[in-house]
């Protein structure tokens, strides 16, 4: 998933420093008895700088913040095992952390940060914490189509009367959970023939992300794509109220096509700084935290401490999403080898 400024790709890696001081810690840099803490960061870059920037004033702890898409740290991790210089990723989404749980690259997480948030936005084996949410929606040119035309289920948009119309990014990590949900409604093969039909649909309307998918639906080059909602609100908020050409809606309560997906964030087992590590854990889900998320221009929906966003979203608590757990979306898997099937990976 991109970032509201996408970090390039990292060149790799330096090595592991091989004297540390004991009281300053590896990274260096922190104040007198604080260690400092590598965050692999798959997160909003603006939104997260906010937040280490709070948390090291509160706490004396230097956060070394290396931003990446989340896919690519997870796999980075399990490659470099129990010797990852990182302490803690942070993710979009919850499969990369599902990925590093059954590799048992994880430390527990505290039960007072878990305390603080829904049990169903965090790992049932308590291995990675919910700290943020966003909404899959359809995002549609109101110029070229009015609401009453919308489609009421995801699977409607792969028939025909789509053709042409539909806007796709498939290669985005948040796609996957729209068909991880399909594939546990409807079975794998019901879900691989929406896939190829939905790839006929956007055949000239297949995007690498969805700012672009957002953007070329509001200038009018495609009328219809799925999203999660914070790209429209963001791309509403740069360009202006009169630039604004397109909406967002939902489908029908419960549809497959409704999913909720959990940013979260998990402390290496390996990590060196374990305590400083949870200790940023904590502050994510604390309500000092939380309130940088709700003010955040990200737009998401915050999960801890009872914090609320501020702002103009449809409310948390009226969303009706398909009965999809953080479990059952799993490690994302089950949509890759579907994806790579219907060649949209």
């Amino acid at each position: 998933m991109r970032k509201m400024t996408r970090a390039g790709s990292l060149a790799g890696f330096v090595g592991l420093l091989l004297a540390c001081p004991l009281l300053a810690g590896c990274g260096g840099g922190g104040s007198a008895g604080a260690p400092s803490i590598t965050l692999y960061n798959g997160q909003h870059v603006q939104t997260t700088e906010a937040l280490v920037k709070m948390f090291e004033k509160q706490t004396g702890i230097q956060v070394n913040v290396r931003n990446d898409d989340e896919d690519v740290f997870a796999n980075q991790i399990v490659q470099e095992g129990a010797n990852s210089p990182a302490d803690v990723i942070y993710t979009e989404n919850s499969p990369p952390l599902e990925v590093l749980q059954e590799r048992g690259l994880l430390a527990a997480v505290s039960a007072s940060s878990l305390a603080k948030v829904a049990p169903r936005y965090s790992s049932p084996r308590g291995e990675w914490i919910g700290v943020s949410a966003r909404s899959s929606v359809m995002v549609y040119n109101t110029d070229l189509l009015k609401a009453d035309e919308l489609p009421r289920s995801v699977m409607d948009l792969a028939q025909p009367r789509w053709r042409d119309k539909l806007a796709l990014a498939p290669g985005e990590t948040d796609f996957q959970p729209i068909v991880t949900s399909i594939a546990l409604k409807y079975g794998k093969a019901a879900a691989l023939a929406w896939l190829q039909g939905v790839k006929a649909n956007a055949a000239n309307h297949i995007y690498p992300d969805n700012e672009t998918l957002t953007n070329m639906v509001n200038r009018g080059q495609a009328v219809i794509g799925i999203i999660n909602h914070y790209y429209w609100y963001r791309q509403s908020y740069q360009v202006g109220a009169a630039k604004v050409h397109s909406a967002i809606a939902y489908f029908a309560p419960g549809d497959a096509g409704w999913v909720i997906d959990v940013s979260g964030a998990g402390v290496l087992k390996s990590s060196r700084h374990q305590q400083a590590a949870e200790r940023f854990v904590a502050f994510l889900v604390s309500k000092d935290g939380e309130e940088i998320i709700a003010h955040s221009q990200s737009y998401e929906y915050p999960l801890g401490s009872g914090v609320v966003t501020t702002k103009n979203l449809r409310p948390f608590d009226t969303l009706h999403p398909a009965p999809v757990s953080v479990t059952q979306l799993g490690d994302g898997s089950t949509a890759i080898a579907l994806l790579q099937e219907a060649q949209l990976l």
